[in-house]
């Protein structure tokens, strides 16, 4: 457990849970000042979140985005608390599908959560389409937009590269003082770190143009194409993150794309 932020206090609590992040866990965090206590990505149940969530008042409860390794634990810590429980607006049927719990509240791009001085939404699409972070004081809860280390899966049919990178472009211009991620440590480099997976996206969307302009005409094909590296153990998460890029392209007329042949060439 770890405590992370100066002016609102942040505690981070590292949940072990089932996802394809290299570390094995989620980051579940709880934002508290005066009294107040706003829990998120309660990805599963342990001890160290249940000492936690028993000891601090829990006013109110939300995730960064519906992936199941955010969610787990929703119901159960909504059940025990009776906090208000929030989701993106519009996506209230996918947060009860995910989550088993209907939302109290909805938010949306500039929404302020009533914990201590506010807690504030920022839309942070991409990664998934309900995906927000949460400014907590001088730290931001990014949950799956950055990594300190590697990169995010940006996959079709879910992911959209060119929301992931305007939003990774629109942190970049606030210049946050530190990021608080969904998996991994604590982002001290925010600038840096954005900067950093704006140009992977950069280079890999190269590739697979590169791919697709050298006549690799299917996913699979551009696949192997684009990856100067072996990602057998992960090639279904390459081939979905390589249609994303291979539908941004053809949103900007760069490639033809059928998606019911799944067939992709040059323009």
């Amino acid at each position: 457990m770890a405590s992370v932020a100066a002016d609102m206090h942040v505690t981070r609590v590292s949940v072990p849970v089932a996802t394809r992040a290299p570390t094995g866990a989620t980051n579940a965090y709880l934002v508290a000042d005066g009294g107040d206590g706003l829990l998120v990505d309660p990805a599963a149940r342990t001890d160290d979140l249940d000492d936690l969530v028993a000891r601090e008042d829990i006013d109110h409860l939300a995730v960064t985005h519906t992936h199941a390794d955010h969610v787990g634990a929703v119901a159960a810590y909504a059940r025990e608390t009776g906090a208000t429980v929030w989701c993106r607006r519009g996506r209230e049927r996918a947060f009860s599908d995910a989550t088993g719990v209907e939302p109290d509240r909805t938010f949306a791009e500039g929404t302020t959560v009533p914990v201590g001085a506010g807690v504030d939404v920022l839309d942070t699409p991409g990664h998934a389409r309900d995906h927000v972070s949460f400014v907590a004081g001088d730290a931001l809860l990014c949950g799956d937009l950055a990594v300190a280390e590697g990169s995010v899966v940006v996959g079709a049919p879910e992911g959209d590269v060119r929301a992931y990178l305007v939003a990774l472009r629109r942190l970049h211009a606030r210049g946050p003082e530190r990021l608080l991620p969904g998996h991994g440590p604590e982002i001290t480099d925010p600038r840096a770190t954005l900067a950093r997976l704006v140009a992977h996206r950069n280079d890999r969307e190269r590739a697979v143009l590169d791919a697709v302009r050298a006549g690799n005409a299917t996913p699979d094909a551009v696949t192997d194409a684009a990856y100067d590296k072996d990602v057998s153990a992960v090639r279904d998460l390459a081939r979905a993150t390589v249609v994303a890029h291979i539908e941004k392209l053809a949103a900007e007329r760069r490639v033809r794309w059928d998606p019911d042949a799944e067939r992709v060439e040059p323009r």
